[in-house]
C-alpha cells in the first residue's frame, strides 16, 4: 500500500466530487485517479460515504478552528474581531476552494452527514457569530439587528462565490482562486460591516478598527 495513499484517495476524491458531483463519482473513479487499488479506500475510508465523512470533517474542523482563533481577538472590539473571522474564512475557502465548492454544494442535499454538520459545526459556528454580534451591541459598535438575518447576510457574502464557481467564472469573469479576488472582495465584505453593522455608532473607545 503507498505510503501516501490516504492524501491521495482524499485529493482524487475532492476534485471528483466537486467536478461530477458525489453521486456520479463512483469508488473505482477515485481509485483510478489516486493510482491505488479500491481496496486501499476501504482500508482507510470504509466506502465512498465514509470518504464524504472525512472530507466533511477535515473541511469543518479547520473552518470551526478558524474562527475559534479569531474570535480570541474580540478585547480589540467586535467590529475588529468579525473582520478577523471573516478574513480568515474567505482566505481559507479561497485556499480550498474545489473542497469549499464541493462541501456546500452538499449541503443542500438532506442526508444523515448534512444532519450530523448541522448538529455539530454548524451549532458552533452560531455560537461564534452570535457571541461577536453580542457584543457589538453590549459595547455599542453594532446597530441593533436580528441576529439570526445578521448570519445569513454573512454567510451569503462568504459563501456565494464557492457555491456557484461556474456562474463567477462564466458570467462575472471573477476567479475565486486569484490571490487578488480575497483583496477585492474582504473590501466589500468590510464595507457591509462597516455600512450595515456600524453606521453612525461612535467607536467603543480602546478598540481597534481595521
Amino acid at each position: 500500500m503507498k505510503k501516501n495513499s490516504k492524501e491521495a484517495i482524499v485529493k482524487a476524491a475532492i476534485l471528483l466530487f466537486n467536478s461530477k458531483g458525489y453521486a456520479g463519482t463512483s469508488v473505482r473513479d477515485i481509485a483510478n485517479l489516486a493510482k491505488v487499488n479500491s481496496a486501499s479506500i476501504s482500508y482507510h475510508f470504509e466506502n465512498k460515504a465514509g470518504l464524504l465523512e472525512h472530507c466533511f470533517t477535515h473541511f469543518f474542523e479547520q473552518y470551526i478552528q478558524k474562527m475559534e482563533n479569531a474570535y480570541n481577538s474580540i478585547e480589540k472590539g467586535a467590529r475588529a474581531c468579525l473582520k478577523q473571522v471573516a478574513g480568515d474564512l474567505l482566505q481559507f475557502q479561497c485556499e480550498n476552494i474545489q473542497l469549499a465548492s464541493f462541501v456546500y454544494r452538499e449541503m443542500s442535499v438532506d442526508s444523515q452527514v448534512v444532519r450530523e454538520i448541522l448538529s455539530t459545526y454548524s451549532l458552533k459556528e452560531k455560537y461564534y457569530f452570535q457571541k461577536i454580534f453580542e457584543r457589538g451591541f453590549e459595547w455599542n459598535e453594532f446597530r441593533p439587528h436580528s441576529i439570526p438575518y445578521l448570519i445569513i447576510q454573512l454567510k451569503s457574502l462568504l459563501m456565494m462565490p464557492f457555491t456557484n464557481t461556474h456562474y463567477m467564472r462564466e458570467v462575472l469573469y471573477i476567479f475565486p482562486n486569484e490571490a487578488f479576488f480575497v483583496q477585492k472582495y474582504l473590501k466589500d465584505i468590510y464595507l457591509w460591516i462597516d455600512k450595515t453593522l456600524c453606521s453612525d455608532i461612535p467607536i467603543r473607545k480602546g478598540a481597534l478598527i481595521k
